[in-house]
C-alpha cells in the first residue's frame, strides 16, 4: 500500500495515463458523430470496428438497468456521448 501523497509508480502512471489516452479517444469519436452524424463514412467505420464489422440493428439492449433498451446503435452512441458513459457496452 502507498503512503497518501506520494508519487505512483511506473507501472501506476502507465495505467493511469492508459485510461485517460482511451477516454479522450472515446471524446474525439463522440465529437465526430456529433458534428458527422451516424451515416457518415468514418464514424460508421469506428461504429463497425466496435462491433466486430457490423453495426448491430434495433432495438439494442444495454448493461444499463435504467436505460435497458435503444431504437438504433446510433441512439445508443448518442447516449454514451451526451452522458460521457463512453464504455457501456451492448
Amino acid at each position: 500500500t502507498q503512503q497518501l501523497g506520494t508519487p505512483l509508480s511506473n507501472d501506476e502512471y502507465r495505467q493511469f495515463f492508459r485510461s485517460l489516452r482511451a477516454a479522450h479517444r472515446a471524446s474525439i469519436a463522440c465529437h465526430l458523430r456529433s458534428l458527422y452524424g451516424c451515416q457518415n463514412p468514418l464514424v460508421q467505420r469506428l461504429d463497425e470496428y466496435e462491433n466486430h464489422g457490423v453495426i448491430p440493428k434495433g432495438p439494442i439492449c444495454s448493461e444499463l438497468p435504467e436505460t435497458p433498451f435503444f431504437p438504433s446503435f446510433c441512439a445508443f452512441a448518442f447516449f454514451r456521448c451526451t452522458t460521457k458513459k463512453y464504455f457501456i457496452k451492448v
